[in-house]
């Protein structure tokens, strides 16, 4: 599905960017992933070589040009041009009431979510448009569908790049390259059982019992899982969604259904 393309993922981590860039690679792209600890993406390329891929990790603060620079430069002197982008790095302020978290916080997310998204966009597209085609995923939450309350900051950073989104898309739509963001909900992974299992202790119930409530929100039944959640973005990606752009994918397994 992805075979032939070059493909940057940013925020890797041991949740979805891993889980991500094993299935990227599984499906023919030669990946490159980017986050500021190595650990998770060394483990991710030796799994990926393991099974004849092609993955690497480079160090990498979406903040800092020289970084972002050093991260586009090296994918294509590995594998060629780059074709494919998601931007799925960010920082979380913290959970406080919006106006209470603190200002550095807030632009810490801002330039993590927003502008280091635009940064690394910016640093792809001569490339994608030498290719002739490119495809650039955004990587969106539900906190910017149902406000939950002590995730204002990082909603609003997230919200700012939902609407660079579809600007992005009808600039650089001339040029072959697609601009889509998926909107994650809950997502069965590191993090989230981390959750269940902080909660249970403090409700001094299960972490099933936690699992089944959040569960019961969801048509589906189920916390949609960290690699399930991956396809819907490897689709985007790939020319099966040749056709789409500007477009928003809710991955919450139904538990918001926009109109």
């Amino acid at each position: 599905m992805l075979s032939g393309e070059v493909v940057v993922i940013t925020g890797v981590g041991p949740g979805l960017g891993a889980k991500l860039a094993r299935r990227a690679a599984a499906e023919g792209a030669s990946v490159v992933m980017a986050a500021r600890s190595t650990e998770v993406m060394d483990q991710v390329a030796k799994d990926v070589a393991a099974a004849g891929g092609q993955a690497i990790g480079v160090p990498c603060d979406v903040r800092k040009p020289d970084d972002v620079a050093r991260l586009v430069e090296t994918a294509a002197a590995e594998f060629g041009p780059v074709t494919g982008l998601v931007n799925s790095a960010f920082g979380h302020p913290g959970f406080q009431d919006l106006l209470d978290t603190p200002e550095k916080a807030a632009r810490r997310s801002m330039d993590i979510i927003l502008y280091g998204a635009l940064a690394v966009t910016r640093e792809v597209v001569g490339q994608m448009k030498t290719a002739g085609r490119g495809s650039i995923v955004n990587i969106g939450t539900m906190a910017t569908r149902k406000p939950h309350r002590g995730e204002g900051a990082y909603a609003v950073a997230k919200a700012a790049m939902a609407t660079a989104t579809r600007y992005l898309a009808v600039e650089l739509g001339e040029h072959g390259i697609r601009v889509n963001q998926a909107v994650m909900g809950w997502m069965d992974g590191p993090g989230v059982r981390m959750y269940l299992g902080m909660t249970a202790h403090q409700r001094g119930v299960s972490q099933q019992d936690v699992y089944n409530e959040i569960a019961s929100a969801n048509p589906l039944g189920r916390i949609p899982p960290d690699e399930a959640c991956a396809g819907a973005v490897l689709f985007l990606l790939s020319k099966h969604s040749s056709e789409i752009t500007g477009a928003t994918l809710d991955v919450n397994g139904g538990e918001y259904m926009p109109v």
